[in-house]
C-alpha cells in the first residue's frame, strides 16, 4: 500500500522529513520468516516503525514484501544513515517475536553501485 502512495505521489508531508531524496541513499532491509496467519501483526509493526522513524527523522519506511503463502518476507527502510536508521528502529524490532532470527542488512550507499553492507542476524 505504501508503494502505491509513493508512486501516486501520496507520500509523508516534506516538513515532516529531515532530508532530501540525493540523502536517502541508505538502506535498512530486513528478511524474516513470517508463518502467521493473516497480516495484522505485521501491519502493527509496520505502524510503529513508521512513527519511529518519521518522529526521529531517520528517513522513511518504504514498505513490505511478502510471499502469497505468508512464509517468509521483506521490510524496507532508507534514509542518510543507515546505522543511526538501524539503531532507532532496533528496540521495536527486538520486541517483535516473528522478527526473532531475521537478517537485517545495512547497506551504506545506493544499490547497485557496490556500497559497503554489513548483515546483522537479529
Amino acid at each position: 500500500m505504501r508503494f502505491l502512495k509513493r508512486i501516486f505521489g501520496k507520500l509523508i508531508p516534506k516538513e515532516n522529513i529531515s532530508f532530501t531524496d540525493t540523502e536517502s541513499e541508505h538502506a535498512v532491509i530486513i528478511y524474516f520468516q513470517y508463518g502467521i496467519e493473516g497480516l495484522e501483526s505485521l501491519y502493527e509493526l509496520e505502524d510503529k516503525l513508521e512513527y519511529i522513524i518519521t518522529q526521529n527523522k531517520v528517513g522513511e519506511y518504504d514498505g513490505h514484501e511478502i510471499a502469497t503463502d505468508l512464509r517468509d518476507g521483506f521490510l524496507y527502510m532508507y534514509g542518510p544513515n543507515a546505522e543511526q536508521l538501524f539503531k532507532t528502529v532496533e528496540p521495536t524490532l527486538m520486541e517483535t517475536n516473528f522478527l526473532k532470527g531475521a537478517t537485517i542488512t545495512l547497506r551504506f550507499g545506493p544499490s547497485g553501485v557496490g556500497a559497503k553492507e554489513i548483515e546483522i542476524t537479529l
